[in-house]
């Protein structure tokens, strides 16, 4: 019998209506033969409401007791979702990552998969049950909860569906595929048939949220095939695999992030190994950091821009204010009103002139160019955060990517999807 994983997002389970719909789209499968273990999100916005709740009684709260608390939205959502299948007439059971055997390094709110034992998940499907599991999160060897990061069930469930040798890992959102760019921002915006690993690693690595980057590169690294769709809807989404043989597109899409903002260090002293002490230290504190500019030295000082996510900030000024105390930085500045727009595509490696044409397209368009990142399939800018939606509309359309048709969000009804879900049966 064939195994299939299933990922749920936190807007595929936010109401009852939504906990049935999804109930019932997996008795389907288990109907048509399916082993079938489903990996849920938190519903709605309870991470987002946890947070706060947390920071309202300590503005730092220690990182084992933040996972302990987030930990407990994928708890509601397993169970609920548990006892709405049951109600349908088919064997449920939840199970918290500790419980099916998720073993993670010891890095709260960071935490990266180690080991997956997986025999209680077995034992659950040879019983003919669903098997339901809270995603994002996880236990170290020494026995605390932990968690994975922003997007943490995404990885989970590629995870799982590597150990459990899974046919297929469904990723549920609300939307039904990957497009070409975020079809609420450029609404003519194609969906993709299919993607390859390599290319949807930099989208998610540039800010595309349709898929969290380290389940992409889990999939990548154990040969597990994505299929993302919607959760709404029974059409056929976008498969992540390894690339096909022929002539790639030269753009496959573009993604823009402004959940980053730049910081620079002014007046560092040129001195060799300082760079490498200063990102070290970042690298300590467990802080990602990705574009890097440094300036030509000047007098015996330079200046280091590099991006960062605003959500790391806190953690980031101890860092850099140590550099100043200690290394001899003169200061450092921080932007939050900027953003990333990014062109993805393997044809880039054998068509010269990308950059270029980039470059071009948002000079005409008055978009100004702060920071530039390049990799064999990938160009990145940092702009101006109040230009984003003009900089990807334009670059969109210079680089034929534009549908004739426009994107519609839909936003169903608890009838129209209890009718779909019956459909789909």
């Amino acid at each position: 019998m064939s195994l299939l994983v299933a990922k749920f997002g936190g807007t595929s389970l936010a109401t009852s209506e939504r906990v049935i719909n999804v109930a019932s789209r997996l008795v389907a499968y288990h109907e048509q033969g399916w082993d079938v273990v489903a990996v849920v999100s938190a519903m709605g916005k309870s991470t987002d409401d946890l947070l706060r709740l947390a920071k309202s009684v300590n503005q730092r709260p220690p990182a084992r007791e933040l996972d302990m608390l987030l930990a407990t939205g994928e708890q509601v959502s397993m169970s609920i979702l548990a006892m709405a299948i049951e109600a349908l007439g088919v064997g449920a059971v939840s199970m918290t990552g500790a419980q099916v055997g998720i073993v993670t390094t010891n890095i709260h709110n960071k935490a990266k998969i180690s080991e997956i034992k997986a025999e209680r998940v077995f034992r659950a499907l040879e019983q003919h049950k669903i098997v339901i599991v809270a995603g994002f999160q996880g236990v170290t060897r020494e026995g605390d909860i932990t968690t994975l990061g922003r997007g943490g069930s995404d990885t989970t469930a590629v995870a799982l569906a590597a150990g459990l040798d899974a046919e297929v890992c469904e990723i549920y959102t609300d939307v039904d595929g990957v497009y070409t760019a975020d079809p609420r921002l450029v609404p003519r915006a194609r969906k993709l048939d299919e993607i390859s690993y390599d290319e949807m690693l930099e989208l998610a690595a540039s800010g595309a949220g349709v898929l969290q980057m380290r389940s992409v590169e889990f999939a990548r690294n154990h040969g597990v095939v994505i299929h993302c769709r919607s959760a709404f809807t029974n059409s056929t989404g976008t498969l992540v695999k390894e690339a096909n043989t022929m002539e790639q597109a030269i753009v496959s899409g573009i993604a823009f992030d402004q959940s980053e903002a730049k910081v620079t260090l002014r007046n560092v002293p040129d001195h060799v190994g300082l760079a490498a002490e200063i990102f070290g230290n970042i690298a300590k504190a467990h802080i990602n950091i990705d574009m890097i500019v440094q300036n030509i030295s000047e007098h015996g000082y330079t200046d280091i821009s590099f991006t960062s996510p605003i959500n790391e900030l806190e953690r980031l000024r101890p860092v850099l204010d140590e550099a100043i105390k200690r290394l001899g930085v003169r200061e450092y500045l921080v932007d939050e009103s900027i953003a990333k727009v990014s062109l993805v595509g393997a044809g880039m490696k054998t068509n010269p002139g990308v950059a270029a044409k980039m470059f071009k397209v948002l000079a005409k368009n008055g978009v100004n160019i702060g920071m530039i990142s390049t990799s064999a399939i990938r160009v990145s800018v940092v702009i101006e955060g109040e230009k984003t939606e003009l900089a990807a509309q334009s670059l969109h359309t210079a680089f034929g990517l534009d549908s004739s048709d426009v994107f519609q969000e839909t936003q169903l009804s608890g009838e129209e999807l209890a009718a779909k879900a019956a459909k789909g049966r």
